[in-house]
């Protein structure tokens, strides 16, 4: 109550003094119009007069004067006229003005002294009365003077009625104030803070729910605080499920991870040692949009994996920094914290030059290892200038974590895929003391295939630098191991599946990558229904369909996608009763353009979704609607949500987290994953239909299979997958490998400071 008596009373003041302001000066512009106005109505007058006058104060014609005084001394405003002589005595008058008028009048005199015309204000029966006096001269000689006298009194009634005018707008003015005041100030200020504080007593006593006052709240002063107290809340809430289903779990006696599990397991295991973790691709990246900047997540499994890792260890992530904006966001040490909307770890950006990123990247990363890993029909290309960038790189990247851990005794390191496998050694080099891990997020070949690398033996040297290397899967670990076996002189302990070389032991390990399971929070923060939200899609794609299909990808040749679309133009010719009521949304992101295969790849997917629109398309209905843009996680999940079947039709993967994503997002226990055997999700999700993408008529029927399917049957699989991801998420990923890390027993090193 106070703030808005203070508000009100600066408000009037304020108005108060501006209307004092304008009234005086209005008042006094007004003043000077209506005299001026007086003047010239008496100058002309007395021009008028004097021809008249002048022969008669010459002839001493008093009778004839008095009669043409009289005569001219009762017109609108004009009190009178008076001829004065030379002394300023008068000679002719009004009758009603001559008993007032002093003698020797002085502004006559004046005016004859001073040869000119004198004008003034004077008080006459109680009226302000204007006086206008101008000499007479004939023949260059002055005889007298000729005054006029006007009633002035209406221009104080004119400005006593502006000032009343003016008092009077105040008083509705202020009154207006007050009342829109007291509106606005309950509307936009003191109701919405009295429903915030409502609603958080209702929160805090566990009776209201987090996603009521977003859309209840009015007033655009708060919003700021109204999105970072429904973000607090949620965290409260969040944080009060995960501690009920902590204590569930406890009484049960289950070990789920969650991310206040893996939290105090870190705390407990790195003993308030930094994590630090190296990739290529950031978790965050500043791009242009026009004259706008916005921090977007690039696509990718590593990315969705481990960034609900990091915010929980709050470490170090070192990353290519690839956004057009990423330098206009780091300090002078080219970190930045993040997530920009909620800050819970540091990433520092390593900056490569366009030659760099050509060779390292786009060259010998994804022109050679990637095609060499995933056999996929597409032939790997080795070049040396490649290579020599590929090592580059690798010896920047090292530089920055280097400084980065100067430091930190017995630092964690986490280095992520095939981008940086010399960076391992490069740091055991210098940092023995260090713990180092390296996870493969690709698959590994077997020996002959990988033996096609000219440099095969440098780059497994650069790998076993490491203290533990990770795959996704035992197979890759068997192939991983056997290609040390046949390239390198070391001893293989298949027991312990572990490589013993130059004094250093390497463990190699399967650690299932996943993703967070946050369940409860998606059904926390969901705004829209099933239904809604499935309405809405599909007026966003223009088609009507009765069931819908999505894909989510990056354009690449290792996801299948051409097989994917063949597979759903033999679905709807072998079983036309679906056209028209089936469409496939592929939300496809595009990936490494610089490369000749990916564009290629590009103009074949859209091509093929040409052909078969046209084939098959109807008014209002086209079989597949290829979405080719960045989508962010949240706009993913909606097509998830209302989606009837997910396809991953990978020919060959590490894993595949779109498979995982589409499982988690499920919380209604519907939907079908139509999931490759050539994925490793395959290994975990087998209650997923499982294809072979080669295998277009298998892949038809499965399409079938899954809208056909009971409904039951459907919800019982799915219940099956989630109880799977739930239990084996990224939380216990982490958990799993840091363990495995910080529990390592490394040979003793030299105290001394490392360089």
């Amino acid at each position: 109550m106070k703030i808005t008596i203070r508000l009100i009373v600066s408000l009037l003041f304020v108005v108060a003094l501006v209307a004092v302001i304008f009234s005086f000066y209005q008042v006094r512009a007004e003043k000077i119009r209506l005299t001026s106005e007086m003047e010239r109505r008496a100058i002309i007058l007395a021009e008028s007069l004097q021809e008249a006058v002048m022969p008669l104060v010459q002839n001493n014609s008093l009778s004839r004067l008095t009669r043409l005084v009289e005569r001219f001394g009762n017109r609108e405003k004009l009190k009178g006229i008076a001829v004065l002589d030379i002394q300023g005595n008068i000679m002719a008058s009004t009758p009603d003005l001559e008993p007032y008028i002093q003698q020797p009048l002085p502004q006559a005199v004046s005016s004859i002294t001073e040869k000119r015309s004198v004008d003034g204000f004077i008080d006459i029966k109680g009226k302000k009365t204007y006086i206008y006096t101008t000499p007479l001269s004939a023949e260059d000689k002055l005889i007298g003077s000729l005054a006029l006298f006007y009633d002035a009194s209406y221009i104080d009634v004119r400005l006593a009625g502006i000032w009343k005018h003016n008092l009077l707008r105040f008083i509705t003015l202020s009154i207006l104030i007050v009342v829109i005041t007291l509106l606005i100030v309950r509307w936009s200020i003191t109701g919405p803070i009295a429903h915030f504080a409502e609603w958080m007593r209702e929160l805090r006593m566990g009776k209201s729910k987090i996603s009521r006052p977003v859309t209840t709240i009015r007033g655009d002063v708060l919003a700021p605080l109204i999105s970072e107290v429904t973000q607090l809340a949620k965290s409260l809430a969040v944080a009060r499920m995960r501690a009920e289903e902590e204590a569930r779990l406890r009484v049960q006696a289950e070990s789920l991870w969650t991310a206040n599990r893996l939290k105090e397991h870190m705390r407990v295991e790195l003993k308030g040692k930094k994590l630090f973790l190296i990739s290529n691709r950031e978790p965050y990246m500043h791009t242009k949009d026009g004259r706008n900047i916005k921090c977007i997540t690039p696509a990718g499994g590593l990315v969705t994996a481990l960034d609900p890792v990091m915010r929980i260890c709050d470490g170090v992530w070192i990353a290519h920094g690839s956004g057009e904006a990423d330098r206009e966001f780091t300090d002078a040490n080219d970190r930045l914290r993040v997530p920009p909307e909620e800050p819970a770890y540091t990433l520092k950006r390593v900056w490569l030059t366009k030659e760099e990123e050509d060779g390292y990247y786009y060259g010998f990363s994804n022109e050679g290892l990637w095609p060499l890993c995933h056999i996929t029909h597409t032939r790997p290309i080795f070049r040396l200038e490649d290579w020599i960038r590929y090592q580059q790189v690798n010896e920047k990247f090292a530089d920055a974590l280097l400084r980065e851990i100067a430091d930190e005794e017995s630092p964690l390191i986490l280095i992520q895929d095939y981008h940086l496998a010399l960076l391992p050694l490069l740091v055991k080099e210098k940092r023995p003391d260090a713990r180092v891990a390296l996870f493969w997020h690709i698959p590994w070949p077997n020996p002959e295939a990988y033996g096609i690398c000219p440099w095969h033996q440098e780059i497994l040297i650069g790998m076993l630098g490491s203290d533990i290397i990770g795959f996704h899967i035992q197979f890759h670990c068997n192939n991983f191991l056997d290609t040390v076996d046949r390239f390198l002189e070391s001893k293989i302990d298949w027991e312990q599946f572990s490589v013993n070389r130059g004094g250093n032991t390497t463990l190699v390990k399967p650690f299932p990558i996943s993703v967070s399971f946050d369940s409860d929070l998606d059904r926390v923060t969901a705004i829209q229904g099933k239904a809604l939200l499935r309405e809405n899609i599909l007026k966003e794609i223009d088609v009507y369909a009765k069931y819908l299909g999505v894909g989510v990808d990056r354009i690449d040749y290792t996801k299948g996608i051409p097989e994917r679309f063949r597979a759903i133009e033999r679905f709807l010719e072998k079983y036309p009763e679906f056209v028209g009521e089936f469409t496939f949304i592929e939300l496809g992101a595009p990936s490494r353009t610089h490369i000749k295969r990916y564009r290629d790849l590009m103009t074949e997917v859209e091509e093929m979704v040409d052909k078969i629109n046209w084939r098959f398309q109807t008014k209002g209905w086209k079989p597949i609607v290829f979405l080719k843009a960045h989508h962010s996680h949240e706009e993913i999940n909606r097509f998830y949500k209302v989606a009837d079947i997910c396809m991953v039709t990978s020919l060959h993967d590490g894993m595949n987290l779109v498979a995982k994503e589409f499982v988690v997002s499920r919380d209604d226990k519907n939907g079908v994953l139509i999931l490759s055997q050539f994925a490793g999700a395959s290994r975990e999700l087998k209650d997923a239909i499982i294809v072979n993408p080669y295998a277009v008529e298998e892949m038809a029927d499965a399409i079938r299979l899954s809208l056909t399917m009971e409904p039951d049957v459907r919800s019982e699989r799915m219940k099956r997958m989630r109880n799977v991801v739930k239990e084996h998420n990224i939380y216990r990923w982490a958990g799993n490998l840091i363990t495995t890390l910080a529990r390592l027993r490394l040979p003793d090193v030299s105290n001394e400071k490392f360089e």
